[in-house]
């Protein structure tokens, strides 16, 4: 499946060889629910991310079945009834971070804008967001937060649960990239 992920990742990407380009095959993405009645964590950290430093272009795929929950029942309900990780195995990323060639890349962290499209059970949305990216050696660090709505993304919550599951869903990115 890795083999899968990076053929996808290098298709998005597809720019001439000279471009400097940044990888991960073990970023994190985890996501957090809060109601009154139960907070929902699960994390993923097979997540398989490229970054064109020539364009700004960026693109990550994940399995929803690699998503760890602290309750197994938990994890085994978010695959089955909501996710229906069966029928829709990934998410995919495609996007771009806004006004890449004016960053000046360092230890330090700048402040970015990330606008693309992001593909849950099958359907896209348009996501624009905020984040930090740092860059030290041969290593490319990017980290963002951002919120989906399941409903966006057309994920039915069942009555007797949907009090125990936020309408907003906060998602956190962390890729460590390595240059290719």
């Amino acid at each position: 499946m890795k083999k899968l992920n990076i053929l996808i990742i290098f298709f998005v990407l597809a720019n001439p060889v000279q471009a400097q380009k940044y990888m991960t095959q073990n970023g994190v993405i985890s996501f957090f629910s809060s109601t009154p009645v139960e907070d929902i964590e699960a994390i993923n950290n097979q997540v398989s991310a490229v970054l064109d430093t020539d364009s700004g272009e960026m693109a990550a795929v994940l399995l929803m079945k690699a998503f760890n929950f602290e309750k197994a029942l938990m994890q085994e309900h978010f695959n089955e009834k909501f996710v229906e990780s069966e029928k829709y195995p990934k998410s995919v990323f495609k996007g771009q971070i806004t006004d890449f060639d004016s960053l000046e890349l360092n230890d330090s962290k700048n402040d970015v804008t990330i606008t693309g499209e992001l593909t849950i059970h099958g359907v896209t949305q348009k996501i624009d967001t905020t984040g930090s990216i740092t860059k030290s050696d041969s290593l490319i660090g990017l980290e963002v937060d951002f919120n989906v709505n399941p409903e966006d993304f057309d994920i039915n919550i069942p009555g007797p649960v949907k009090e125990k599951i936020a309408k907003r869903i906060k998602v956190s990115v962390n890729l460590n990239m390595n240059k290719m």
